[in-house]
């Protein structure tokens, strides 16, 4: 064969691998580098969700699409057992447990914990925090590597879940939130210092009370990486796109095919740069109570530390208590964020007697003595700048002498108001003398976060 002859063959098998590049490209990333291997785990020993023949379907065309795993099932007793000793994990990278409940029929749990801590993947998915429940009050090993456990959960919900990791593969291609609706789960023995969040809410999906819910997150576990995900009760979210980018990026970085971080974000909270050089100082770390102390010590403790937010749990039939700060302050300019749930009810006291109310009053819509954002009893706003129950509300109040100013949401609603008397609910009737910043708990749910103070005068 001439040379001539030569290039132009070479040049028709170029064509034709390019072609096939362009047409199936996760085949030819496949054959570039091998597949991974992944085991999918459908084995129930509890409920069984009809969703699982959906989840095994989009598993496989998730990997044939991407070209990065192939798939193979367990789905019962007796496969469990074939696939699934040691001997037969060596052949696999990773695994899924996709809606496993119970306590499933491994051949040898011990060993199946220690492959994954040798540098395999572990992908959970719903209710495979819903597996191997702890016996009374210890935490079954299962449930220390997957890093949470179910407790329970209400009614199929719409949820806003917030984006704690936009450049994590699970979360990149979310801004910066997934509204989605399903049965999200409450999880115990789960702890943030131990994992990575990847999606969370910071309110209950039913009541709306302020707290932590933490839904997807990942950690690593020895050598081997973890990621989790609580969605995927429904069909219909496994059928979705967004769904199926946040579980493709989840099973990527787990199999080490996609970078993303693993280190539990800190809880610390501390002042912008800017607010540092203005003055301003935590009231809070976002970490504990520290600096802070009942109101009466021997009352019902309702507040915690969540997630960097500082929540009190409660309602009028099981009342918490007022939180109030060990130190005392003058003149202060003081800055928060705050929630509440639907028809809640708290206050932030300055020195501890000049109540700025806490009032879900959208409803109502018009400035009220007692309504959001009030000085109690003295001085309505001066204009209605209320914000819906489960948003962020921000604050910004400065006390001087016998005046207050307060902007909330952006809007100067008191301006130099006198504040010449107590307004209610106050720690004593010393006004002109200096005094703790106080929460009011024994009203309702509510949480704070960001809360800092730039001290003006000192006792």
């Amino acid at each position: 064969m001439n040379s001539q002859k030569c290039w132009f063959l070479a040049g028709l098998l170029l064509a034709g691998a390019l072609i096939v590049g362009a047409v199936h490209p996760g085949r030819a990333l496949a054959a570039d580098k091998p597949a991974k291997h992944l085991l999918v785990v459908t084995v129930t020993k509890g409920f069984r969700h009809s969703s699982i023949p959906t989840a095994e379907k989009i598993l496989a065309e998730m990997g044939e699409k991407s070209g990065a795993f192939t798939v193979d099932y367990v789905r019962n007793d007796l496969e469990m057992a074939e696939k699934m000793t040691p001997d037969a994990l060596k052949k696999y990278d990773g695994v899924v447990f996709a809606s496993t409940t119970g306590v499933l029929p491994l051949p040898d749990k011990a060993a199946f914990l220690a492959w994954i801590k040798s540098g395999k993947a572990f992908i959970g998915i719903h209710s495979a925090t819903d597996t191997f429940h702890g016996a009374g009050k210890e935490i079954d090993p299962y449930i220390d590597m997957i890093g949470g456990e179910f407790k329970t959960h209400g009614d199929q919900v719409e949820v806003e879940c917030l984006n704690q990791d936009p450049k994590h593969p699970a979360t990149q291609r979310i801004e910066k939130s997934y509204i989605v609706k399903d049965e999200i789960y409450q999880m115990k023995n789960f702890s943030r210092e131990r994992v990575h969040g990847i999606l969370t809410l910071d309110k209950h999906p039913n009541t709306g009370a302020p707290g932590d819910y933490p839904i997807s997150w990942c950690k690593k576990y020895g050598k081997g990486s973890v990621f989790y995900t609580s969605l995927g009760h429904r069909e219909d979210v496994w059928e979705s796109q967004v769904y199926q980018q946040h579980l493709l990026g989840g099973i990527k970085w787990a199999l080490g095919l996609a970078k993303g971080d693993a280190m539990p974000q800190s809880l610390l909270y501390e002042v912008s740069v800017e607010e540092r050089r203005e003055g301003f100082q935590p009231l809070f770390d976002g970490v504990n109570l520290k600096g802070w102390n009942l109101r009466h010590a021997d009352s019902r403790q309702s507040w915690s530390a969540q997630n960097s937010m500082l929540v009190n749990v409660g309602d009028e039939k099981d009342r918490g208590t007022d939180l109030v700060t060990a130190e005392k302050y003058q003149d202060f300019t003081v800055r928060y964020e705050y929630m509440i749930p639907k028809d809640s009810n708290s206050g932030f006291y300055l020195r501890g007697r000049h109540e700025i109310q806490i009032l879900d009053d959208v409803a109502q819509g018009a400035p009220s003595m007692g309504g959001n954002g009030a000085i109690y009893q003295l001085a309505p706003v001066s204009k209605f700048a209320s914000r819906k129950p489960g948003e962020w509300q921000t604050v910004e109040a400065t006390i001087k002498g016998d005046r207050v100013t307060v902007i909330l949401n952006g809007v100067k609603v008191h301006d130099n108001v006198l504040v010449d008397r107590p307004t209610g609910g106050e720690l004593d009737g010393d006004v002109k003398q200096p005094g703790p910043i106080m929460l009011q708990g024994d009203h309702g749910a509510v949480a704070f976060r960001n809360l800092r103070i730039k001290v003006l005068t000192t006792p």
